[in-house]
C-alpha cells in the first residue's frame, strides 16, 4: 500500500515558535505552568507535561506568586497581563505574531468606529482563546459571528468594520462579507479586512488537491483544534473517504478496504511525530487488505 504524508500539514510557524519557547524554559529546570492547553493536541500536551509543563486555567492564577506562566500562540486579553504584575508572575509570552498584529488591528478598527457609532465585527468561533483575546482587547465590544445566522446581531443601518480570527476559512469570511454588503444600508460604511494567516488558510487548496490523490485520507487533529475542524472538511469534500483522528489507535482496518494509497495529513496543531506514528500503524499487516 502507498503511504505518504503530506509535507505541508503540521505545526505552523507560531505553534513551532510557542513549543520552542517552552521547551527552552523547561530546560532551565522547575515547573511552566501554561494558560489553558499549549496547543490544541492532547498527544502534544501529554509530551510536554512529561517535561514539566502544566496546564491551568484563569482561576489558578492566583495561587501561582512569582511562578513561571507560559502564555500559548492564542494570546491574551490585556487583563491576563495585569492580573499576572499584580501577582509577580514570570511571563513568558509566546503569542503569535500574527495574531498579536491582529490585536493591535481590533484596537485600531474599534478607535475608527467608535466615533462614528459603528461596530466591529470578528469571524471566530466564540469562546476560542484567540478570539477571547481579540475581543478583550476592546473590553469585549465587539460582535463575533460564526455563521450568517449570526448576522442578526449586526445593525446594517450602522457602519461596520469585519476582521476574523486567524484561522477562518476565506470562502466562510469572503461569503460573509459579501453578505454584509449586501445588507448594508450605506455599503460604502462597511469596512472588510482580510486578517486570516495566510500560512493557514494557503493550506486549504494545497489539501483538496492532496486528498483527491488518494483512495483514503487519515486526517490527524485534536478534538479541540478549531483550524483542524476548517481542514478536515476541505478534506472531505475532496475525498469522501476522509476520517479524523486523534491518534493512531483510533484508526479502523475498515477503512483501508480495497485501498491501494492513503494519504496523511493535519492541523497547523498536528505534530509531524503523530502523523509518522499514524503512517507507522498503517503499514502494521492488521490494516493492509
Amino acid at each position: 500500500m502507498q503511504i505518504e504524508i503530506d509535507d505541508k500539514s503540521g505545526f505552523c510557524f507560531g505553534v513551532v515558535r510557542a513549543i520552542t519557547e517552552a521547551e527552552k524554559a523547561l530546560e532551565r529546570g522547575g515547573t511552566v505552568y501554561s494558560l489553558g492547553d499549549i496547543v490544541h493536541n492532547r498527544m502534544e500536551v501529554q509530551r510536554l507535561e512529561e517535561l514539566g509543563l502544566r496546564t491551568i486555567t484563569h482561576a489558578d492564577m492566583e495561587q501561582l506568586g512569582g511562578a513561571r506562566l507560559f502564555i500559548r500562540a492564542h494570546g491574551e486579553p490585556p487583563t491576563t497581563y495585569t492580573k499576572a504584575r499584580s501577582l509577580d508572575i514570570e511571563l513568558i509570552d509566546a503569542t503569535c505574531p500574527v495574531v498579536a498584529r491582529l490585536q493591535r488591528r481590533v484596537v485600531e478598527a474599534y478607535e475608527e468606529m467608535a466615533p462614528l457609532g459603528g461596530q466591529v465585527v470578528i469571524l471566530g468561533k466564540r469562546g476560542h482563546a484567540e478570539v477571547v483575546g481579540l475581543t478583550g482587547q476592546v473590553e469585549d465590544r465587539a460582535i463575533v459571528i460564526e455563521n450568517e445566522a449570526d448576522l442578526e446581531q449586526i445593525d446594517f443601518s450602522r457602519p461596520i468594520y469585519l476582521l476574523s480570527q486567524t484561522t477562518q476559512s476565506i470562502a466562510l469570511f469572503n461569503r460573509l462579507g459579501e453578505e454584509m454588503m449586501r445588507r448594508a444600508k450605506h455599503p460604502e460604511q462597511v469596512k472588510i479586512v482580510d486578517t486570516i494567516c495566510r500560512q493557514v488558510s494557503g493550506r486549504e487548496q494545497h489539501l483538496m488537491e492532496f486528498a483527491a490523490r488518494f483512495d483514503v485520507v487519515i486526517f490527524v487533529c485534536g478534538r479541540k483544534s478549531s483550524n483542524g475542524k476548517v481542514l478536515y472538511e476541505v478534506c472531505r469534500r475532496a475525498n469522501p473517504r476522509t476520517y479524523n483522528i486523534e491518534e493512531a489507535r483510533e484508526l479502523d482496518p475498515a477503512w483501508m478496504e480495497g485501498a491501494q494509497s492513503v494519504g496523511i495529513c493535519g492541523a497547523t496543531s498536528t505534530p509531524k511525530w503523530l502523523m509518522e506514528e499514524v503512517a507507522e500503524a498503517i503499514q502494521n499487516s492488521k490494516f493492509r487488505i
